[in-house]
């Protein structure tokens, strides 16, 4: 595992406390572990989000794969 040492304002710092006193973090690596795997969720979603989007707007592209890929070249 890496480590990241991260700077955070003294509010960021009171969540984080909090977090681990309430017990919903085990500790302040897991909190902010945590809100990286929420972040990386939201970004999931948004993608498919966009995905669906493109879908229902027809812009999806089908057919040979090979052929797709050199037309995005």
């Amino acid at each position: 595992m890496t480590v990241i040492t991260v700077p955070v304002s003294s509010e960021q710092e009171l969540f984080i406390k909090n977090l681990v006193k309430s017990g919903r973090a085990a500790n302040k690596a897991h909190a902010v572990r945590m809100g990286i795997t929420l972040l990386a969720q939201e970004d999931a979603m948004l993608r498919i989000a966009k995905a669906e989007r493109e879908i229902a707007e027809g812009q999806v592209l089908k057919g040979d794969l090979r052929k797709l890929a050199k037309l995005v070249d």
